[in-house]
């Protein structure tokens, strides 16, 4: 589903934000991408998503190319990034039609997906109101309804457990594990360690820009009796 193939990003200041990254995210699969911060986990997101460019290396979604073949590529992902930006003059209804729009989501299915997610998430009451007087988590929980709306392929999810609280981030949770099980694919960075090991069929552990490990939970942590933190604890600390 997503192939990333010697991915490097260098920033004008010369800093190696990713170097010569190699991942292969299948279909049907929670990945979790972890990290300290500054490891590039952003950065690496941020190129998946055609946001910024790579300095070299190639990313295809879906068989399409995030470089020669944008628009086919982003119309197989959406996008949560991990601060809930959103053009606030609007109402939160037009911000979901907008998105549907954008992904040619028809008004029948519209309708019937804005009003299953925003009740799932607790912000049907919300939505006509405009989205400046939306708490964070309010703005959150809207983009995470925008990205699910279109179904696609893919969920790229940065942070998204941030500002959510316990009800709506089981309900993302729930809502991730079926969106694999109907063969779509989920990609996201997380801070909740518990969370990651708990969800996620594989785990990449990034640092310093580069991919430290990679596996399912129990192969990273070997057997040993320990957790997914005390494992990145350990990978991760400074030398």
């Amino acid at each position: 589903m997503l192939n990333i193939k010697q991915v490097t990003k260098v920033y004008s200041n010369q800093k190696k934000a990713v170097d010569a990254l190699d991942l292969e995210i299948k279909q049907g699969e929670i990945f979790g991408f972890i990290g300290p911060n500054g490891a590039g986990k952003t950065t690496t997101l941020k190129m998946i998503t055609g946001i910024i460019a790579p300095t070299s290396g190639e990313i295809t979604i879906d068989g399409h190319s995030i470089r020669t073949d944008a628009v086919a590529a982003k119309r197989s992902f959406t996008f949560v990034p991990d601060h809930p930006e959103i053009y606030d003059a609007i109402k939160g209804i037009d911000y979901l039609n907008f998105i549907a729009d954008m992904y040619d989501v028809s008004k029948e299915v519209r309708k019937e997906r804005i009003e299953k997610f925003t009740k799932q998430f607790q912000i049907d009451d919300a939505l006509t109101q405009p989205v400046n007087s939306y708490s964070h988590g309010m703005r959150q929980k809207l983009m995470i309804c925008g990205a699910l709306l279109p179904k696609p392929k893919m969920f790229i999810l940065d942070e998204p457990h941030v500002g959510l609280d316990p009800h709506s981030a089981k309900v993302l949770k729930d809502l991730m594990k079926e969106h694999c099980e109907e063969g779509g694919t989920v990609l996201f960075s997380s801070h909740v360690l518990e969370v990651v090991e708990n969800l996620c069929d594989r785990v990449a552990i990034i640092h310093k820009g580069k991919l430290i490990a990679l596996g399912t939970p129990e192969e990273i942590k070997q057997d040993r009796t320990v957790t997914l933190e005390d494992i990145f604890l350990e990978m991760t600390k400074d030398e």
